[in-house]
This record gives C-alpha cells, sequence and structure tokens, in this order.
C-alpha cells in the first residue's frame, strides 16, 4: 500500500465465519486456523496522521435489487445504506451487545406505564438536500409504516404504535396501545428510518434524500455503488472521503485482490482461504459475533411438509457439523437465535443428528421407500453447503436436486411467491425471530401459541420477563421446526496495515462507515 494513494476495502455482504472449525451451543470457532486471530483493532491515529481525502472501495458479494429503502427486500439495503445514508431517531451498537445508542434523537424518556415515548431530537439535523429535519419529518415517517395497508418492509414491528405527535420542532411523541419491549429497537432497523416529508418512495433508486454522513451518489447496476462524504452532515465529519462498493460475489477473486494489494479490507472472507493472511504481518485477521442464521426452510404450506415428521426427519438426518466443516467455520445453534442475543438457549438437542431415527419418522410418514424434494438455494452460497444436505438426505432415503438461483430471482420465486419445496438461505438480519410469528411469511409456518406468547414477551413489564418468554418461544420454535438453523456465522475481517476503525460485529446486516480511517 502506497502512502497517500486511495485505498481499497473489501466486504462481503454476509458475513460468514471465522476460522475451520465446528461447535455446538456456546462452543467458540478454534482450530490450527484460529491461531492469530485477533479480537480487537489497534486505536485510531490522531486526525494529523490520517490522509482525510481517502477512497475506499468495499466489495460485495450481492447487490440489492433496488434502493427503495421503505419496501424492498434484501439486508444488502441495510448494510450498504442503514447509518451511513440514513437514519433513525436511535440506532445500534454493534460493539457494545447491540446497545441502543442516541442518533437523530438525543435522548427520550418512557413514562411509567411504559405507554408514552418522548424522543428529543438534535437541533442541527438537515437532509442531504439542505432541509432541516424536524419532528414534522418524523411523524410523516412513521405514519408511512402505521397506514392501512402500509407497503413498508416491516410495518408490524411498529404495530404498537397508537400514534406519533410532534410538539413542538424538536420533540416526538410515541402514544403505544400496549406496552412494547422491543420499540427501540425496531425504531433502530429499517422500518425506523426518518424520511423527508413526502418523499416519493419510487424515486429512491436514483435520488436519494437521507440525513447520514455519507450521500449515495451513483449506482452503476451489477458494478459499484459509490457513497460520498456529505461535506454539510450535521454531526461529526466521516474521516474518509468517499466508499465504493464493489459487487464481487467470488471470493477467490476477492482474496487475489487482497492479496496482492488492490484491496485492504476483506470481510467475510471465505473461511477456507483464511490461512493464507494468518501470520502475514501485512494483515491483521478480526474476529467478530454474527447474527448470520443459514437457514433451511421447508414450505410448511405444502406437502410433504405439512407433515412434523418428515420435517423433524430431515432435520435429524443433517449433520450440522458436516455443514460447519464444509463452509469452514461456525457455531450450531438449534433455533433461530443467536448467542449475542439475550434470549439464547442452548438447543441443538432437539432433532440433533440420528439418521437411523430419521428414516424411521420417514417410513411413519408414508416415505420408507424413499422420497424426491428440491433445494432452492442463491448461487453466492458455496456450493459445498448444498453438497453436504445432498449426501446426508440421501443417506436417509431423500433425493435431492438443487437449484442454484440468482438472488434476486430467490427473492422472487421464494421469498415473495413462495414457490419451493426447500430453500437454503442466509438470515443475517438482527432479532428477527418476529418473521415466525407471520403466517404469510415465506416458511408459512402458522403457530397461534408462537404467536400469543411473542406478544406477552412485547407487552411484558421489564426486559427479564421479556428474555423469558422469548427463550420459551425460541424452543416452540425450535420443536415445531419450520425450518433447520444449520449454522451461526461468524464475522471475519482481514485489514491491511495502516486501516482503522473497521466495523467487527454483525457486519453483514450493518456495516458503519463513518469510523472508518486510513493512516498518511
Amino acid at each position: 500500500m502506497k502512502r497517500g494513494n486511495p485505498l481499497v476495502i473489501a466486504l462481503s455482504v454476509a458475513a460468514l465465519v471465522t476460522a475451520a472449525a465446528c461447535g455446538t451451543g456456546t462452543e467458540t470457532p478454534g482450530g490450527e486456523q484460529a491461531k492469530g486471530i485477533q479480537t480487537t483493532q489497534a486505536p485510531t491515529p490522531p486526525d494529523d496522521q490520517l490522509n482525510k481525502n481517502a477512497t475506499v472501495n468495499v466489495r460485495l458479494a450481492l447487490e440489492p435489487t433496488s434502493m427503495n429503502t421503505f419496501s424492498a427486500a434484501g439486508v444488502a439495503l441495510d448494510q450498504i445504506l442503514l447509518d451511513n445514508v440514513y437514519q433513525g431517531l436511535v440506532s445500534v451498537d454493534t460493539s457494545d451487545k447491540d446497545k441502543i445508542v442516541p442518533e437523530l434523537a438525543t435522548s427520550w424518556e418512557k413514562s411509567p406505564d411504559g405507554l408514552t415515548y418522548t424522543f428529543h431530537l438534535v437541533s442541527n439535523a438537515k437532509f442531504h438536500d439542505g432541509a432541516p429535519l424536524t419532528s414534522a419529518d418524523v411523524v410523516w415517517s412513521m405514519q408511512q409504516q402505521l397506514a392501512p395497508g402500509s407497503k413498508g418492509l416491516r410495518p408490524a414491528e411498529l404495530a404498537s404504535v397508537a400514534e406519533v405527535t410532534a410538539p413542538n420542532p424538536t420533540t416526538v411523541e410515541f402514544k403505544l396501545k400496549n406496552r412494547d419491549t422491543l420499540l427501540l429497537w425496531s425504531l433502530a432497523q429499517r422500518q425506523g428510518i426518518i424520511y423527508k416529508a413526502g418523499t416519493d418512495f419510487s424515486t429512491l433508486d436514483g435520488a436519494e434524500n437521507g440525513s447520514g454522513p455519507f450521500r449515495m451518489t451513483q449506482w452503476n447496476r451489477g458494478s459499484t455503488i459509490t457513497l460520498t462524504r456529505a461535506d454539510d452532515y450535521w454531526g461529526a465529519a466521516p474521516k474518509v472521503a468517499k466508499v465504493v462498493f464493489h459487487i464481487i460475489r467470488e471470493p477467490n477473486s476477492a482474496n487475489n485482490a487482497q492479496l496482492t494489494g488492490q484491496t485492504d479490507i476483506e470481510a467475510a472472507t471465505d473461511p477456507t482461504l483464511l490461512q493464507q493472511f494468518l501470520g502475514n504481518d501485512k494483515f491483521t485477521v478480526l474476529r467478530g459475533a454474527s447474527t448470520d442464521k443459514f437457514t433451511l426452510a421447508f414450505n410448511n404450506t405444502q406437502a410433504p411438509f405439512t407433515n412434523p415428521d418428515v420435517r423433524h426427519a430431515i432435520r435429524q438426518a443433517i449433520n450440522k457439523a458436516n455443514f460447519v466443516r464444509a463452509t469452514g467455520a461456525g457455531q450450531v445453534i438449534g433455533s433461530p437465535v443467536p448467542p449475542q442475543d439475550p434470549w439464547y438457549e442452548d438447543l441443538t438437542g432437539i432433532d440433533a443428528y440420528n439418521p437411523e431415527n430419521a428414516k424411521k419418522l420417514l417410513a411413519a410418514a408414508g416415505f420408507g421407500n424413499g422420497m424426491q424434494l428440491t433445494l432452492d438455494i442463491p448461487n453466492h452460497h458455496p456450493a459445498a453447503q448444498s453438497d453436504v444436505l445432498v449426501s446426508d438426505l440421501k443417506a436417509v432415503g431423500i433425493t435431492l436436486t438443487v437449484r442454484q438461483l440468482e438472488f434476486q430471482t430467490w427473492l422472487s420465486k421464494v421469498y415473495t411467491n413462495h414457490d419451493f419445496q426447500l430453500s437454503v438461505v442466509n438470515h443475517a438480519e438482527a432479532r428477527d425471530m418476529s418473521i415466525y410469528t407471520r403466517p404469510t411469511y415465506y416458511f408459512g409456518y402458522d403457530n397461534k401459541q408462537v404467536q400469543e406468547k411473542y406478544k406477552q414477551a412485547q407487552t411484558a413489564e421489564t426486559d427479564a420477563q421479556r428474555d423469558t418468554l422469548l427463550r420459551e418461544v425460541a424452543k416452540q420454535i425450535a420443536q415445531d421446526s419450520p425450518c433447520d438453523w444449520l449454522m451461526n456465522g461468524v464475522a471475519q475481517t482481514v485489514i491491511r496495515k495502516g486501516v482503522y476503525g473497521v466495523p467487527q460485529h454483525e457486519t453483514g446486516n450493518r456495516f458503519r462507515l463513518s469510523r472508518l480511517a486510513v493512516a498518511k
């Protein structure tokens, strides 16, 4: 890396894992490949030692289908734009156990009965077009989420909100129908973005108007997405001038770029290729927590998955340790809850690997002579993952046909149209257990007890009560087996010497750029 030259950074959209090893429950990755991996970064040097004009190039494995942050699905949008171009009243500090932190609100209070939240806005916030951001914009943005028939991505997450009002230009009040222990978390996600009042969401692909530290200045579909520092940003100025996201799916290409000096940071490095960077003083390999949940979904609305014996049989047929080894690293969790969530519990004993019992369950379901199933999987997933599923299911009499799809096709076919039997995808979103309470979600899972207990958790009087209830919800989901949770990934990042402030945890779902810094 030459001093003063623009820097290149590589980042994959889905943080896969760190070191070659497998684990169950709370076991952490280890093994030979873990030697030399760090869990802390060097502190960022003083400003006079930084190149404030640096251009940072970021590699993405997956491209958003749209820049419409209001309604378009896909965690790549959150990763690129959340905290960077668009902001909410609050955000999440992934380096501090997902603590809720101020963003457009400097502070907030909750009434003793838990039914009123009062937010105090920063006084100088503005949108990229120069218009001041006021409480009226907050009210309008929330009304778009709360409106009947809202096209928002996750409006149900704000269903507890009765009304949002603006007592004055810098104060906003949320009146709730009932307690909501998850309200602040929801407001820190995409449904909490504050837009300028009157925004036409259909125009966001070509003309964003956020309030964040970066502007989206160019999108070359299939190639690059460019964010440029907003010089009139209301908060602390970013320490780099520009970030260019490059869409490169193939991991060997990303590694070659890193090793030859074309890139300076590579997140979500393929674990099987990580060894090349360990013990090399030109690089730091950084490990962090991830919310990546590699999920094998069953179409619960179609036979044979309407029969629980079939679902349990498939789960018991799959050796999750083999899946972890095929990917390179990870952790077996047994439920849709990753270990960093407060309500995590080791549920790997439910439907543990037992191929002989899987055969008995299939015979009881009328498939003693075997069955044929089809698996739809986005083509950015390593082929080795599908190979494990094909092999393990074959051993119990299930012939699996694998169809690799472009991610945009997967979103249309599987996510939107529910046209699938089995599907694997990385659910990278944090704290997303609410998807199991929505029968219209692509799993088609409908358990009224789960839905009711989740509501009880939301309306609990304390976080401790909430966490106890959510552990019960997670256990019920795991016992029902609407999916199989193959692995929880680990965030891993290769950093070239002289680059600082790189996000460490949960980099697959949000990647805050404002702390990036480059030495002169």
